[in-house]
């Protein structure tokens, strides 16, 4: 795609960067075949071809963003199907982020929209803030018929119950039994670790039980991809710096071989740090050691570790392997789940337009919800095709949306592993 940025323009390195993301494009459409936006609307400035025009327009010609402009990116998911399917490699991840700190840094939202956002914002990111919010909505649902439908549905998205913890917090949980053979930090989430502590202290059971020590950094709360995607910068760029300096102190003190995510959408943006401050003189080697770091759970024991999986259990189950975007797009990690699914014995089932996002990311079910629910409804449809006994997957965002949609328990990828090589059964599958 032809560019016409002034040389002065490209002294700004956000739009130099941005320049040679579009010129890449070659106009040929292919994104649109697998935009879920498209999909629902087909209109072109609903997909990532006329988002990139959009974009392009503004960035070129410094026009500040319009009510009407906001609604076509603020409409993007960021669940990158378009970066699987284009030819010419464009990295529409980071010309939408660059769209959305720019959309909010020159469009003035109506204040109720304004507000919602900072709450979210506010939030979301603080375990305890959030925890607060959560019990408070408890109180406050069987009153929600008398809210307007946006906040009735945005509390329906509210969990009914808090799990309590079963592990104590601590910074590291050292291997008991054996010699360690590794040391990993492993990133607990702000929404996951409320809702679902399950996961966590899967994971960390699942590690310390093929002897993997493993570090809880007590000052890590958000990976910072909430606010990254809701386009405030400085807040999200607080965080990253914040992850960035605490976990490249814990490397060079104690060593990490790794730094874990099991949450697949705070994997793909600790991954991208080294790209976020890559012309950071004071920053950009560190942020670059902590996104090399990284890995998916998934990827990690697919990588590193041979699972002590018992394979006596009589009963076998047809699980339906949810492949989140944020995975299979953002990282490209999509095959490691379901081999480490299929040794367990169990029949891993692909669903239908699997390529296609449940509606979740991050705040969008939130804030987008005649979207999100249209394109959960049809995530349902396909999985309930398939009748799997249940389902499973690496994002606990994921997790949030689908069960919204359906009765067919959902558990996380690592609470199957964790089973299956010996932890509990998951509470969710207490009736099988």
């Amino acid at each position: 795609m032809q560019t016409s940025f002034t040389d002065k323009q490209l002294l700004n390195k956000d739009n130099k960067t941005s320049e040679s993301i579009i010129r890449k494009c070659v106009h040929c459409g292919m994104c649109n075949a697998t935009c879920p936006t498209y999909g629902v609307n087909g209109e072109e400035l609903e997909g990532p071809r006329g988002r990139i025009y959009l974009i392009k327009d503004m960035l070129e010609n410094k026009k500040p963003a319009t009510k009407e402009i906001a609604k076509h990116i603020d409409s993007c998911l960021s669940c990158y199907s378009c970066m699987t399917t284009c030819p010419s490699g464009v990295n529409y991840m980071h010309l939408i982020d660059h769209g959305r700190n720019y959309v909010e840094e020159t469009y003035k939202r109506p204040f109720l929209d304004r507000l919602f956002r900072n709450i979210l914002s506010f939030v979301l990111p603080r375990p305890n803030m959030f925890l607060l919010m959560a019990l408070s909505s408890k109180i406050i649902k069987p009153f929600s018929f008398l809210f307007p439908k946006f906040l009735r549905n945005a509390l329906s998205l509210m969990p009914d119950k808090i799990p309590g913890k079963k592990l104590k917090e601590k910074k590291v949980y050292e291997v008991t039994e054996g010699k360690k053979i590794s040391r990993v930090a492993l990133l607990t989430g702000c929404v996951q670790r409320v809702i679902s502590p399950e996961i966590n202290e899967a994971t960390i059971r699942l590690l310390n039980r093929h002897k993997v020590e493993v570090v809880v950094m007590p000052d890590i709360n958000c990976c910072g991809s909430l606010n990254h995607h809701l386009g405030k910068k400085k807040s999200a760029h607080d965080s990253f710096k914040k992850n960035i300096e605490s976990w490249h102190e814990e490397y060079l003190k104690n060593g990490l071989d790794a730094i874990i995510s099991n949450t697949s959408g705070c994997g793909t943006t600790l991954k991208d740090y080294g790209h976020i401050f890559k012309n950071d003189k004071d920053l950009k080697k560190k942020a670059k050691k902590i996104s090399d770091l990284t890995k998916d759970v998934t990827e990690y024991l697919d990588e590193n570790l041979k699972l002590n999986i018992n394979l006596q259990s009589d009963k076998k189950y047809k699980i339906a392997y949810h492949s989140a975007c944020s995975m299979q797009h953002g990282q490209k990690v999509h095959q490691q789940p379901k081999d480490l699914i299929s040794k367990t014995g169990n029949e891993v089932l692909d669903i239908p337009e699997g390529h296609l996002c449940c509606g979740s990311a991050g705040t969008y079910n939130i804030l987008h919800q005649k979207m999100a629910k249209t394109l959960l409804h049809n995530k349902v449809k396909n999985i309930e095709k398939i009748s799997p006994d249940f389902i499973s997957t690496g994002n606990i965002g994921c997790m949030t949306q689908i069960s919204a949609g359906t009765r067919i328990p959902i558990i996380h990828t690592v609470e199957l592993l964790d089973w299956f090589t010996g932890g509990p059964k998951p509470y969710k599958l207490d009736n099988f």
